[in-house]
């Protein structure tokens, strides 16, 4: 996105009062431009997909600490950096000479959130239901790796890093802004406000995805389907979370979700 480094005069309204001043043309220069998103008035461009966001538990308490500015970029160079690579290996089912062969495809479209990642796959790439599953599937592994992995070798070299990665996963149509510089759409909203439920580490939208279809029998003897509400989205949403995650939490709030079953078994 833009960044603007205006200089500013100095003047004296009535003699009295100092203020700050721009040039015409410097002034003029604070637009949507800034926003460095293109041509925002062009129709825009639907795409199928799903939508993740990353966010980093207690990354404000980290950022709050003596001098951040020592720390904070520098723990986020490693932490994208390890994002994105351990992203690109969980996606991985082979590599050859000159060819890696995928578990359905990469994310299309990243966006750096402050504390998290906004990831975007387009659905028409990933073969199917399966593939959708193979998606979910590596983004809780990835979630699981910060947590055994980066958080262990980060803890060495930080203080107060954040403990965990969450995600938040659901499926839907969004809109490309401009030239697709950014994305909106209610899959968008919906992941997002999946990553901040409780104290749960991970959580899927149910719509779109059929456990039956979507993961092999393993996964879904670890997961289970219940109701919950979603702020600014509905009362009784349903969504898929880990069994294990679910006996983790402290008894208020495991009383937000209301189990309806554990995913069903394969008829195969």
């Amino acid at each position: 996105m833009g960044h603007l480094n205006l200089k500013y005069q100095k003047v004296k309204v009535r003699n009295k009062y100092t203020h700050n001043a721009l040039t015409r043309k410097a002034f003029d220069q604070f637009n949507a431009g800034i926003l460095d998103l293109g041509d925002i008035a062009k129709e825009a461009k639907t795409i199928n997909t799903l939508a993740a966001v990353f966010d980093l538990q207690e990354f404000t308490a980290f950022c709050n600490q003596i001098d951040p500015q020592l720390v904070i970029p520098e723990y986020l160079s490693d932490f994208l950096d390890w994002l994105f690579n351990a992203t690109a290996e969980a996606f991985t089912r082979e590599k050859k000479a000159d060819q890696v062969v995928l578990w359905g495809s990469l994310p299309f479209f990243g966006k750096f959130l402050g504390d998290g990642v906004l990831f975007l796959w387009d659905t028409e790439k990933l073969f199917g239901s399966k593939g959708l599953g193979n998606v979910v599937v590596g983004l809780r592994e990835i979630c699981e790796d910060y947590e055994d992995k980066f958080f262990k070798i980060a803890s060495e070299s930080y203080s107060e890093v954040p403990n965990r990665l969450r995600v938040g996963i659901a499926r839907g149509q969004a809109l490309a802004i401009g030239d697709g510089r950014d994305f909106v759409g209610p899959c968008i909203n919906m992941a997002s406000r999946l990553q901040k439920i409780a104290s749960l580490p991970f959580a899927l939208s149910r719509r779109g995805f059929d456990p039956e279809r979507c993961f092999h029998q393993d996964h879904q003897d670890d997961m289970m389907v219940t109701k919950t509400k979603i702020r600014g989205i509905g009362e009784g949403e349903l969504i898929i979370i880990y069994r294990k995650d679910y006996e983790e939490l402290s008894e208020d709030d495991k009383a937000l979700f209301h189990p309806v079953s554990k995913c069903k078994k394969s008829k195969s």
